[in-house]
């Protein structure tokens, strides 16, 4: 009979949300939940959250029901990173809330969409996705009376803006950094020069796994590639050859599904192996300490980094570049950056509230310009193409 699963004690260097730095805006402390909690449930109640159902992951949202977006992305890395930190003692709540806040500040179509925003807006501060989240969560959210934002707690916002490392290096000083950065680091610092927690390293680690996993998954549904394609690919092409050796004629949707889910499993015990070599080798006590050390504590084994460099680079050329994706891609990028144009050129265009506050920047361009990608940034992949069509289609007038 199998063992039933304990979860292990908590480890020593968990973030504790009972000895949380607070929020900028001081609140009572809720009578039934913890504060890392109360920032998850914040950010499933948001609108940007809610807008993540219609966001590009790699395919346009109206492509196929079945196709991951940016919510079900969200939702799948928050269950990885939930498992990951079970297993490693650290703070579920913590790891889930910065798994579902990741994508956040994503625009719409993905990647298109953000080099769009981001060439248009080369003049007037650039755009950068990891940026657009610290501004969402703390100034474009508007729903509480009291203050703008969703005002997480410390500990959240510093894992959502750190969870690749720190911000600032030697290399890179923070006066190269995004404004939102800067200007929020005036007012509270989020010690953008150390590494996130561990929670929020584990949540970074789970985005990975599952964008290649599931991308594998979207690219065999799509028709982008097949799975004989996949033999020659080390780890995913031994895992599929496995599952059709011992499941010989079953359904090729099973086969993919019971290969994705073994390559999720072989991905998460390699992150917890590996999490555990680091922490008895730098042996540290406290959170505090885990953000001091010179290498996260969470990354993947040598062996596993090695290996999945060739899958990546096979998605890279099978499917991110692949034809069909680069003509949508293609077509995302002229609605960006068509859109910013206009809206730049005639905010009169822009809807309420949004025309108020473009108006309320007066001469500045600038700052009329981010209100711009403020509001571009916020649309939906299909909200987007009908602004667009709305627009520009002389046919279908307003």
């Amino acid at each position: 009979m199998a063992k039933r699963f304990t979860a292990p004690p908590r480890a020593a260097f968990a973030t504790d949300p009972n000895r949380s730095r607070g929020r900028l805006h001081i609140e009572p402390p809720s009578a039934t939940r913890t504060d890392f909690q109360r920032d998850r449930d914040r950010i499933i109640h948001s609108d940007a959250f809610r807008r993540l159902k219609q966001k590009t992951q790699v395919f346009v949202a109206h492509e196929g029901d079945h196709y991951r977006t940016r919510l079900t992305h969200s939702l799948e890395v928050s269950q990885i990173a939930r498992t990951a930190a079970r297993l490693l003692g650290l703070d579920e709540d913590l790891a889930e809330t910065l798994a579902l806040a990741h994508d956040i500040g994503h625009p719409p179509f993905g990647h298109a969409g953000e080099t769009a925003l981001d060439t248009v807006m080369a003049e007037y501060g650039g755009f950068d996705h990891n940026a657009q989240a610290l501004r969402v969560l703390t100034k474009l959210e508007q729903r509480y009376p009291k203050f703008d934002g969703l005002n997480l707690t410390w500990e959240s916002l510093e894992g959502v803006i750190k969870h690749n490392g720190p911000l600032v290096t030697a290399e890179k000083p923070i006066e190269t950094l995004p404004t939102a950065f800067r200007d929020y680091d005036a007012l509270q610092s989020l010690e953008l020069d150390t590494f996130a927690g561990p929670e929020a390293q584990v949540a970074a680690l789970a985005d990975d796994i599952a964008y290649n996993n599931h991308d594998i998954q979207d690219g065999l549904r799509a028709g982008l590639f097949e799975i004989s394609d996949l033999m020659d690919v080390p780890l995913a092409g031994d895992v599929f050859r496995d599952v059709m050796d011992q499941y010989p004629g079953i359904e090729r949707d099973r086969i993919i599904s019971e290969s994705v889910r073994r390559l999720i499993g072989i991905w998460v015990g390699d992150l917890v192996g590996e999490f555990h070599r680091r922490a008895a080798q730098e042996n540290p006590r406290a959170v505090e300490e885990v953000r001091a050390l010179s290498r996260p504590l969470a990354a993947f084994s040598d062996d596993i980094a090695e290996r999945q460099k060739p899958l990546r680079a096979f998605l890279f050329e099978r499917m991110y570049r692949h034809h069909k994706v680069n003509r949508m891609m293609s077509q995302a990028r002229r609605i960006v950056r068509e859109l910013f144009a206009l809206f730049l050129a005639e905010p009169e265009t822009l809807p309420p509230p949004w025309r108020d506050r473009a108006k309320a920047t007066g001469a500045d361009t600038v700052k009329r310009a981010r209100v711009v990608c403020d509001y571009i940034a916020g649309m939906t992949d299909t909200y987007a193409i009908d602004e667009h069509r709305r627009l520009f289609n002389l046919e279908r007038w307003v």
